[in-house]
């Protein structure tokens, strides 16, 4: 009994939008379209970004070396890499060989692969089966997908150059680094390529992606200037920044796409907050006339309006929910993801610019309502 003493505006509110309940649900209708096209953008920007993480992996922390345009020699020498590694004083510097060729299993099937000659296997490569080793001196690492291809196990023999070598560990497709990207790629000992006098390539494992991108600028300062580039550095940490960036550019279109919904859904409440008003206008004379204040209608009024925005903003932010937990499971292979402030706080956006749109769109009408003349109120 008391809240109806002390809000009397507010229940006549909630009773007003009771009475025509056609006109309230499809003016909140285009507030939950706005909401879900606003937070649901939102998050799909979240989704992806958390795709281009977990492609990108432990790829952050990495900085890759090669072979520059200016450089005299066709690859990296042993002199450069010593220098890289008193450069990168504590990170893993891994140099690599580079090759490909074709390779037959028993029954006649062949699968082209690249090649790569490398010693720390392990710094590069995960292997679904058998063994990634630190020092790799003899053996051979193969795709996991190539193997399955061509019917191989661990210990089958494969040929290269004339020589054999038995199969230690079965890479996981995505984890390959070398030209094969993890597809289609034999891992072999450094000593398989010795005829090759230059390295094609260094992967730097750095502590994490800071470190990284401070470790790129000092080799690039170490081995380039200004107007030649003998080395080619590429921080992989610097790709996710710039990733980053574009997500950003790409959330605030977004956004504003959403907000196109909420400006009609807002036209929509301003509509019908006129036309109650209009059909009101007798009853709204009435209270006037025995005492009723202007402030009183005017919060009235906003509170019908601000009703629509609460209703529309949660059953909005419900539906963008479930859509959020569609498009993680989807993008980012986990919808839990969905419940993370980063997406969450787009539901909690979503539900506020719904209140305040709806406010605003109701401001003009309850203006009107609450300055116009009793008598002409009554006279209709």
């Amino acid at each position: 009994m008391s809240l109806l003493h002390r809000f009397p505006s507010v229940l006549m509110a909630w009773r007003n939008l009771g009475r025509n309940r056609m006109r309230t649900a499809l003016a909140a209708l285009g507030i939950i379209i706005g909401v879900i096209a606003i937070a649901s953008l939102g998050m799909a920007t979240v989704a992806l970004q958390q795709q281009a993480s977990s492609q990108l992996g432990s790829l952050t922390n990495q900085v890759s070396a090669s072979a520059g345009d200016d450089l005299d020699t066709d690859g990296l020498t042993d002199d450069q890499i010593s220098s890289m590694e008193s450069i990168a004083t504590d990170a893993t510097v891994v140099p690599q060989k580079s090759n490909s060729t074709e390779l037959t299993s028993r029954s006649g099937e062949s699968a082209w692969v690249s090649v790569t000659g490398v010693t720390n296997a392990s710094a590069l490569y995960d292997v679904a089966e058998g063994e990634s080793p630190t020092r790799l001196t003899t053996g051979a690492l193969i795709t996991n997908s190539t193997a399955q291809t061509l019917g191989l196990e661990l210990g089958d023999p494969i040929e290269y150059d004339g020589q054999l070598y038995r199969i230690r560990g079965l890479i996981e497709s995505e984890s390959g680094f070398g030209l094969g990207g993890g597809r289609g790629e034999l891992v072999l000992p450094m000593s398989a390529l010795s005829d090759q006098n230059y390295y094609d390539s260094v992967t730097i494992i750095a502590a994490d992606g800071d470190a990284a991108s401070e470790l790129a600028d000092e080799l690039d300062a170490y081995f380039n200037t200004d107007d030649e580039t003998d080395v080619q550095i590429q921080s992989y940490a610097n790709i996710q920044e710039n990733i980053g960036g574009f997500m950003d550019t790409l959330q605030t279109a977004l956004l504003g796409i959403g907000g196109i919904s909420l400006v009609v859904a807002s036209v929509a409440i301003l509509n019908v907050m006129l036309m109650s008003v209009i059909e009101r206008r007798g009853e709204i004379g009435v209270l006037r006339a025995v005492g009723i204040r202007r402030g009183e209608v005017l919060r009235m009024i906003l509170a019908e309006a601000a009703f629509l925005g609460v209703l529309g903003g949660l059953v909005g932010a419900l539906g963008s929910l479930a859509v959020g937990l569609i498009l993680f499971q989807v993008l980012a292979g986990d919808a839990t993801l969905a419940f993370q402030w980063a997406s969450v706080k787009y539901l909690v956006y979503g539900i506020a610019f719904a209140v305040i749109a709806s406010v605003l769109s109701g401001f003009y009408p309850a203006w009107k309502a609450a300055n116009e003349s009793p008598v002409e109120a009554l006279r209709g």
